[in-house]
């Protein structure tokens, strides 16, 4: 969920040969952001959004980075955003 993703294909290329949910991935993370972010923006379950962006990621399309966690110590800010995420509920 907190995974962020950025392409790996420059703006300038073509990238109508891709499937749509691709596409949409793709132009969507020329800017990096979070799996939960690209899940919300496309309105899709997380779920679905974790599946489209690991093959993405298997054929070289994006490239993912993992959050740095302190010793397996739990990470403050990322529990702030999830109790602030509930509490919108």
């Amino acid at each position: 969920m907190e995974t962020l993703v950025h392409s790996t294909i420059p703006a300038y290329q073509d990238i109508s040969g891709l499937i749509p949910e691709y596409q949409a991935i793709n132009t969507l993370c020329r800017q990096v952001r979070s799996v939960a972010e690209i899940s919300a923006l496309l309105r899709v379950p997380l779920g679905v959004a974790r599946v489209l962006i690991s093959d993405m990621a298997a054929e070289g399309l994006i490239q993912l980075h993992q959050p740095q966690l302190d010793a397996g110590k739990p990470d403050l800010n990322l529990l702030e955003r999830v109790l602030s995420g509930l509490r919108r509920l």
